[in-house]
């Protein structure tokens, strides 16, 4: 028997989330607060090309606009205009009750100070 093989890991870098970029699209000082944490000299192009959707560093002006016709930038701007789900919309789709007024019935079990009981 061999030694198995090991699997790569993906080592690219993890990009911004959508509710990170949100936050940055809405306040301009989270933006800036964003840009100062990297070093300019450690940034594509000395960081003067960025673009905010999609939290990325391009080298020039050309591969920036070349980048906002692609269709990943154009998919991730779709993202960032829906509304994300809240934890009440979260809750009600499993079937919690957060209104507080009394256990809930669900099919044939009862929801009891957030406790579930089973019955048959």
């Amino acid at each position: 028997m061999g030694v198995p093989k090991r699997t790569k890991t993906k080592t690219r870098n993890k990009i911004r989330d959508l509710d990170q970029v949100k936050a940055d699209l809405l306040s301009p000082k989270h933006l800036a607060q964003h840009k100062k944490s990297k070093a300019t000299e450690d940034l594509p192009g000395l960081g003067k090309w960025y673009c905010t959707e999609c939290a990325k560093w391009f080298d020039t002006e050309t591969s920036l606009v070349l980048h906002r016709r692609c269709k990943p930038h154009k998919r991730r701007v779709k993202q960032l205009k829906e509304q994300p789900y809240t934890q009440k919309e979260a809750e009600a789709a499993i079937g919690l009750r957060t209104d507080n007024e009394g256990p809930s019935v669900t099919g044939n079990n009862i929801l009891v100070d957030n406790e579930v009981i089973m019955t048959t």
